[in-house]
Formats: structure tokens, C-alpha cells, sequence
């Protein structure tokens, strides 16, 4: 159900587009994020400096917090080419060897999703990312012998959503690792307004503080909500979205104010309904909601912990006095868990 959501996180195949026009081109232009703007322009300059290829940079958060656009960056600022796989696409071991025969010297490879990586396709990184070799065996039995294949100096730029997935050997060889934070609400104003001046459209003040206080502080989410009011006010027959009209908007795309939807209170209501605001175990939310467990524990449940509707306890999750009071239920006196 995730796929059909206005406001999931992960990228739909209709965003592609969308995203690309509205991608940064530079890290001046990159809004939010700003201790890691600072730590890689330095090491970027340093890397130019030297003439050597960027040490290897690793992202991690929740999706649509700009984890590709920062890679497209960073090969912009290298002045170098970029290769985009994804650790899924990389089914062979033949699939890595060709594309890292296929490098430049100074190029970035970006592997999206890198913890769904092939563990034995893997190991044929470490040689690449630490000496810059390929390791290629010849033959099969006795007669097997190994050829060390020469690569050029790459940066490699993984992104994943779940560190705690990635092996330690590969996550050891990265130089640089950095979290991709949720952004703060003045960053997400910021990013509406620059995207409605790309775009075209006329946002008032109220209107662009509206679709960002409603984005759950992803930029991917508030640029998907403002082409969606875009289209409402555009239907309307209105040159400009006011704060009225992008609330109607809002109000058809069943997004609350604090950027809740349907599947959201629906996970809430059924710990608060049928178990008594828990604890309960992920798979009986799964079970009673119709929903994987992944996607309850991806995709739901991180902006559901960050703004305090939902407690992780050692026997399950439970809601939280926030969750009762702003879905409007009574709250519980006795629960040792407030």
C-alpha cells in the first residue's frame, strides 16, 4: 500500500522526473544538512588539491533526504563522471567487475541500497576499494589461478537506510560516513519555496509553511505534496496558492497538519483500539493493519517514533500519550508506559 501513499518516502517511478528537475546542482545549492556540507567540501577540495580521487563516502538515513542528489553532487564538485547501480541490480560477480573495468580515473560509483548487496559479490570490493585491484580467478580445480586486475582511483558512494545491515568489513573500508538527518522546518520551507521558483508557481508564505510543516521534513514528500497542490490550484482555475487553497488540497489528500495519513492513524488506532495502546509485536500490527512487517518497520514507524506517537518497549510497540490525544481519545490514566 506504501506505493500508492502521497507521503512515502521511497521514490515513485513517477517522481524520476520530477526529482531530476529539482535535483541541487552544487552544494551551495543544497539546503539543510549544513555539518555535512561543511565536512565535504573540504575534503573535496583537498582530494582536487591533491589530484586523487575522493576517500570512499557512505550515507545512511531514512529515504528522500537527498542521499543520491549529495552523490550527484559530489561527482559535479569532482568534475569527475558518475555510475548509478544499486545493490539489488548487482546480481553476478561479473556485473561488478564490468562496471569497475568500466571506470575513469577520479570517477564516483554510486550503489544505491548497498545493504541488499550479494555478501560473496561483496568481498570483491574490498581489494577495489582498498588497493584499487580487481582479483579475477581463472580456471576451475587445481589448475585455478588468480589474475590481479589494475583499476583506476574511484570513489565509491553507497547509500543505504538500515546501517545496522551493512557488514562491518565493508563498512570499515568507507573514509567518510554520514548520517542523513530529517530536516528542520525553516530547511523545509526553504526547499518548497526554491522548488515552487523552479516550478513556476506562485506560493504565498502561509501556503509554502503549510506543505512543509505537512512533509514529515523530507524534501522528497514536500516536493511530491506542492506538485499535487500545484494541480488542485491549477484545476481551480488560481494563479497562486494561498494558505485556503492549499489546505483543501491537503484536506482531499487525507494528510493531517502534522503530516499524518490514512495508514498512519490506522496503525495508531489499532494499538489504541484493539490493544489497549500496547505493547504489541510488529507482526500482530502487520497482521491486524494488512501491511508487511518491513514496511511498518521502514517506512511507518521511523516518523512515528521521531514525533512521539509510538514507544519501543522490549515486549512490542506501544502508543504514546501524543498518539492518544491527537487522534482524540481519551487518555488512559493507569499506563506505566506515559
Amino acid at each position: 500500500m506504501s506505493e500508492e501513499r502521497v507521503i512515502t518516502p521511497e521514490e515513485k517511478e513517477e517522481d524520476q522526473g520530477f526529482d531530476l528537475t529539482l535535483r541541487p546542482q552544487s552544494l551551495d545549492e543544497f539546503i539543510g544538512q549544513g555539518q555535512i556540507k561543511a565536512n565535504l567540501k573540504i575534503f573535496i577540495e583537498a582530494a582536487r588539491q591533491r589530484g586523487e580521487a575522493l576517500e570512499h563516502v557512505l550515507f545512511y538515513g531514512a529515504p528522500g533526504l537527498g542521499k543520491t542528489t549529495l552523490s550527484h553532487i559530489i561527482a559535479k564538485e569532482m568534475g569527475v563522471n558518475i555510475k548509478v547501480t544499486s545493490g539489488p541490480a548487482i546480481e553476478k560477480a561479473g556485473d561488478l567487475a564490468a562496471i569497475l573495468t568500466n571506470l575513469d580515473k577520479g570517477d564516483v560509483l554510486f550503489i544505491d541500497e548497498i545493504h541488499r548487496m550479494n555478501r560473496n559479490i561483496e568481498e570483491i570490493l574490498y581489494p577495489a576499494m582498498e588497493d584499487y585491484a580487481l582479483d579475477i580467478i581463472i580456471g576451475k580445480g587445481p589448475s585455478a589461478r588468480t589474475l590481479k586486475l589494475e583499476l583506476p582511483q574511484f570513489t565509491l558512494v553507497g547509500a543505504t537506510t538500515r546501517l545496522s545491515m551493512l557488514s562491518s568489513p565493508l563498512r570499515d573500508r568507507f573514509g567518510n560516513i554520514f548520517r542523513i538527518d530529517f530536516y528542520k522546518p525553516e530547511e523545509i520551507h526553504e526547499v518548497v519555496k526554491r522548488s515552487a521558483k523552479i516550478l513556476k508557481v506562485k506560493v504565498d508564505e502561509a501556503a509554502a509553511e503549510e506543505i512543509a510543516k505537512r512533509s514529515r521534513w523530507t524534501p522528497r514528500i514536500a516536493n511530491r505534496i506542492l506538485k499535487r497542490v500545484r494541480d488542485f490550484s491549477q484545476v481551480k482555475g488560481k494563479d497562486e496558492i494561498n494558505k485556503e487553497e492549499c489546505g483543501a488540497a491537503l484536506e482531499l489528500l487525507n494528510i493531517d497538519e502534522l503530516g499524518l495519513d490514512e495508514i498512519d492513524r490506522r496503525v495508531l488506532k489499532v494499538i489504541i483500539e484493539k490493544y489497549n495502546g500496547g505493547p504489541v509485536g510488529l507482526g500482530t500490527i502487520a497482521a491486524a493493519t494488512n501491511e508487511e512487517v518491513d514496511t511498518i518497520e521502514e517506512i511507518y514507524e521511523p516518523f512515528l517514533l521521531q514525533q512521539g506517537f509510538l514507544m519501543r518497549t522490549p515486549r512490542g510497540r506501544a502508543a504514546t500519550k501524543s498518539a492518544y490525544e491527537h487522534l482524540g481519545y481519551p487518555v488512559p490514566e493507569e499506563n506505566r508506559l506515559f
